[in-house]
This record gives structure tokens, sequence and C-alpha cells, in this order.
């Protein structure tokens, strides 16, 4: 007889233990995530062994192996039984029905909404990367934007000098970068889920500590560890094995090869830049008579010596995303960046270097970064290679090319929409670009959410955790959803009232109030957009994220064009909004429907 038992405290009648029998006397205990049933503190291996008899459609279990919260019991601790009902046989009308709307995929989109907010382990554990994660992303910006003040102090003619080598320096590094963070990150967290998780550990069986009688057994079920603190005394008929701790380095292929393919590619970055930074500033619009030529050079030139450290430091941020770890490289990068404030005066105002001060400060602040991640994660990993064979650069290249590709794609479109723009008039121009600063910071909240979810699905597919998979991916797109929902209020109703904060100029500020709308109500669709994007690094789809954008990119080019034509500003951001919204859709049908690694989704019951 196939289906659930759902188990219940006598007392207080709050669920505890779901026994899901497959057939015959083989029943799965699954401790609902919401109680503190044992809470344990340490490294504990547990083994749980209980036996059960049926009585219709309600049993008793007669020998409980475990207790529920101290307040549901009378009496002194501690007590030899505590009984607990089965309640039912769970249907297709039951608590966890297995009927056939469980085996739509789209049903999953839907799975414990009303848990969205919920704290349990799934919770701290997707916040505990979002947070770190997004507060790093967000500290680039910040130290650029102090960057450009103290720059704006020198002169006008190099600020801008300064602001278009630093949109060609980005522009070029981005091709590479996010492949490289994309790849490496879901290729860690496979490997480090593989070869031990996050802490590695060396186990050593110690004395066996029993609470009560053991029982005999037809199954036995590692009970997770759920945080708090627990009594021998509390612990009726529970077996422990308590397990000693011992940290030991782990080789991770994936992480040497990342810092392999990122020096590799940042040291040719630099002598690109280099060799053709002329002719690159000349395709810029800088051109040889313009005043802005030689500080753009200079200023571009010293800043590409840096290329090899933001390469190295953004493939180790990888690394550290694949281990769930997003504080070190959060600690890193706030380092870096103060430095990088820190020395601007001194290298621009004390030394007078100018522009070519601040690309050294820069520079200095990106090996920094580099160093303090390096220290760090050789503490944890053997970044030697046995020998050049364990080095997995086809696997790098294959995937990697795929995303290289896909950011292609998405770059064309975002430049082609500020290339038409720029054609509409400097007035046009300085309103989209306002509005599509706007528009793309405030995507870093969501990339938050987007880096936890790619690293914790990596490692529940490599662990073939497929009850994971489903609540980790449901549970971050829903959350994106109400992030999205939530920043369309803010921006919606903030700049109406705060864009004199960007201009002053009467007819800029119309445009940018036209935009606004377009502004907020796409936040929805970014941030589903962008999490879909990590849901599916996750699974390691990477050839379906870079053809589906490659079609979302096409048909967005043609929109672009045909609206920018006959709309104008307005089409540009109706264009945009087509654009955004089909990468959601595209996102959205591969695991809605179930298809590739999300096949999953109709197989498990």
């Amino acid at each position: 007889m196939c289906g659930q038992l759902l188990l219940e405290c006598s007392n207080c009648s709050e669920w505890i233990l779901a026994l899901e029998s497959r057939g015959g006397r083989n029943l799965k205990g699954t401790l609902f995530p919401s109680l503190s049933v044992l809470e344990l503190r340490g490294s504990l291996a547990v083994s749980l062994s209980f036996s059960t008899h049926t009585e219709g459609s309600v049993s008793k279990l007669n020998h409980p192996t475990f207790l529920h919260q101290k307040s549901c019991f009378q009496g002194k601790f501690p007590l030899k039984h505590a009984e607990f009902a089965i309640l039912e046989m769970a249907g297709k009308d039951g608590l966890y029905a297995s009927g056939d709307e469980r085996r739509i995929p789209i049903y999953n989109f839907f799975t414990d909404a009303r848990l969205v907010f919920k704290y349990d382990n799934l919770g701290r554990e997707i916040l505990s990367m979002a947070l770190p994660s997004a507060m790093a992303l967000t500290a680039d910006p910040i130290a650029s934007l102090v960057d450009t003040a103290f720059i704006g102090q020198i002169g006008p003619v190099e600020l801008a000098a300064v602001g278009v080598s630093i949109a060609l320096f980005n522009q070029i590094s981005r091709i590479a970068i996010f492949p490289l963070v994309s790849v490496t990150t879901s290729f860690v967290a496979e490997e480090d889920t593989l070869t031990g998780g996050a802490s590695p550990l060396v186990m050593e069986e110690s004395e066996c500590l029993e609470a009560g009688p053991i029982m005999d057994a037809e199954v036995k079920e590692l009970i997770p560890y759920t945080g708090g603190s627990v009594e021998k005394s509390d612990l009726v008929g529970i077996n422990f094995n308590v397990v000693k701790v011992e940290q030991k380095k782990r080789y991770i292929p994936s992480a040497s090869s990342a810092l392999v393919v990122g020096g590799i590619i940042g040291v040719i970055q630099a002598i690109f830049l280099i060799s053709a930074a002329r002719p690159l500033l000349n395709f810029m619009g800088v051109t040889t008579d313009s005043p802005m030529l030689d500080p753009a050079q200079n200023y571009l030139k010293l800043r590409s010596l840096g290329a090899p450290a933001v390469l190295l430091s953004l493939a180790m941020q990888g690394v550290f995303r694949g281990f769930k770890d997003t504080k070190t490289p959060l600690f890193a990068t706030v380092a870096g960046d103060v430095t990088n404030i820190a020395l601007d005066p001194i290298f621009m105002f004390v030394f007078r270097l100018g522009v070519s001060g601040a690309a050294i400060a820069h520079v200095i602040s990106q090996y920094l970064i580099s160093v303090i991640l390096l220290w760090s994660m050789m503490e944890k990993v053997d970044l030697i290679p046995p020998s050049i064979k364990h080095l997995q650069f086809d696997r790098f290249l294959k995937n990697g090319f795929l995303l290289l590709v896909r950011v292609i794609a998405v770059t064309f479109c975002v430049t082609l929409a500020a290339s038409l723009a720029a054609r509409q008039g400097s007035t046009s121009m300085a309103a989209f670009q306002v509005c599509l600063q706007i528009w793309m910071a405030v995507s870093l909240l969501a990339d938050g959410l987007a880096v936890a979810g790619q690293a914790i699905l990596a490692g529940a597919f490599a662990n073939k955790d497929y009850d994971k998979v489903k609540a980790t991916a449901s549970r971050v797109l829903q959350l994106a959803l109400v992030l999205g929902l939530a920043l369309a209020f803010i921006l919606g109703t903030g700049l109406h009232f705060g864009a004199k904060l960007f201009t002053n100029d009467a007819k800029v500020l119309q445009l940018i109030r036209i935009g606004i709308p377009f502004v907020a109500a796409t936040q929805p669709l970014n941030a589903l957009a962008f999490v879909f994007d990590g849901v599916n690094f996750g699974a390691s789809d990477f050839a379906y994220s870079a053809i589906s954008l490659v079609v979302v990119a096409i048909v967005s080019i043609i929109c672009l064009l045909i609206l920018s034509y006959t709309s104008g500003f307005i089409g540009i951001w109706v264009a945009l909004t087509i654009y955004m919204g089909l990468r959601a859709f595209v996102g959205f049908l591969r695991i809605g429907t179930g298809s590739g690694p999300w096949q999953l989704l109709k197989n498990q019951q």
C-alpha cells in the first residue's frame, strides 16, 4: 500500500512526522521543517529506529523514538513512552496530496507559497547567501560613485575621459566575467557536495550515548540537525553516534581550473587593452584631436594592469559562492573598496597624479581583494592539482562558450537601446541613461537571490536531493516575485519625487517621468528573469540559457528597431519591457513544462 502516514503529537496536536510508504513494509520518515524536534547542537550523526503497526486508517506509534517539545508533556523527564497518533493515510485529498495536480510541473511555482517568508532552515540558508551577495554587488557601484566625485574635482574633461575608459573596460571585462563566475559557482557547488559539503569532516565514531532502549526497527533514518539545544534526559529511544570534527583541506578540481582560466583571461585582457587603447577609444567616439584622448588613454592603460586581479578575484568569488560562502567575498570587496576610496585623494591630490592616481588606487584595491580571497581559499582548498589532467578545461570552455554567447546577446540588446536613444538627441539620451542606471542598479538585489538559488540547487542536484531542488526553486522564485513587487512600488512612488536628484533640466525631467512607469512596472519581470537565470544555472542548464536568450535577443532587437522608429523614447522602453518579459517567460517555460533537467518535476511524486 503506497501513501503517507501523518503523525501528530497527542498532546498539542502539532504535526511531527510523515512516514512515507512506497510499498510493502518500507517506511521513510521525514521531519516537518517547521518543528523544533530534537534540538541538537554540534555535528551529530543520529540513527532513528521505530516500529509501527497499522490498525485500519488510524494507528498508534507505541514506541516513540523522539520527544516533541518539552511543554507538550506532563510530569518529570525522561518519559519512557509518548503517544503519537497516526491520523490517516494521505490520499488525493490529504494534507500532502499526490494526485494528478502534483504531477503538473507548473504547480511547483505555488508550492508552499504561504511559507515564502518562513525563517526555517531553507529560509536561513537562502538569506545567509543572498544578503551578503547583494551587499557585495552594491559595494562596487558605491565605490565608483565616490571615484566619480573625486575625479569630478579635477575637471569636466577628465571626468568624461574616465567615464569612457571605465565603460570600455567594464564592457570588455563583462564578456569574460559572467561566464567564468556562473560556471565556477555551479561546478564548485556540485563537487563540494559530492566531496563532503562546505565543512570537510573526518568522521570518528566515539562512545554510544543511549538515552533509552534501542528498539527493533523496520527502518533507520537520519534525523537532520535543526538547531537549538537538547539534554540527554530529553531523549527517548534514540541512539547517538557522536562525530568528532577534524578540518582537512580537500581538492576541488573546478576551483583550480577557475583560477587558471581567470588568470589567463585576465593577462590576455590586460595585454589587449594596453596595446589597443587608442583605437578602442577612437571607436568609442574619442577622436585623435579630442582633449579627452590623453587622460582617457592614460587611465585605461593603468587600470588594465589590474585586469588579472579583477578576473582572479571574480573567479574566486565564484568558488566561494559554490561553497555557499558569500560573507568572505563581501569582506574582501568592502576591504578593497574602502582602500580604493582612501587612496584616491592621496594619489590624485597629494601626489598630484590626477586621473592616473585614481587608476593606480583602483588597481591596488583589486589586488588587495585577490590576496584576501586567495589567502582564505588556501585555508580550505588544496589548489595544486595532482596533475594537469585533473583540471577541467574542456568542461569550462564548453559551458563558458555557451554563456559567452548569452552575454553577448544580452549586452547587445541594452547597447542597441542606448544607441537608439542617443540618436534621438542629447535630451532623450540623458533621460534614458538615468532611467537605465536605476533600472539596472536595483536588479542587484535580485542577483543576490539568484546567487543563493544557483549554489543551493547545484549542490542539491549533485546530491540527488530532488525534494530540496523543488523546495529551493519555488522559494527563491516566490521571493523574487515579492521583491519585484516591492521594488515596483518603491520606485513608482519614489522616483516621481526624487527625479530632480539627477538633473534640473525640465525637458530631461519630463522624459524621465515618462520612463518611470516602465522602470517600476518591469521590476517583477526583472527579478523573476534574473532568479530564473540562477535557477537554471544551478541545474547546469547552460545550453538552454544560451539558446533561449539568443532567440529572445533576436525578437527584442526587431521590437527595438520598429518601436523606436514609430514611438521614439516610449517605444524604446516598451521594447525593453518586452525583452525582460520574454526573459522571464523562457525561464518559466523551461521549469513550468518540466523539460530538460526539470523532468524530475514530472517524475517525482
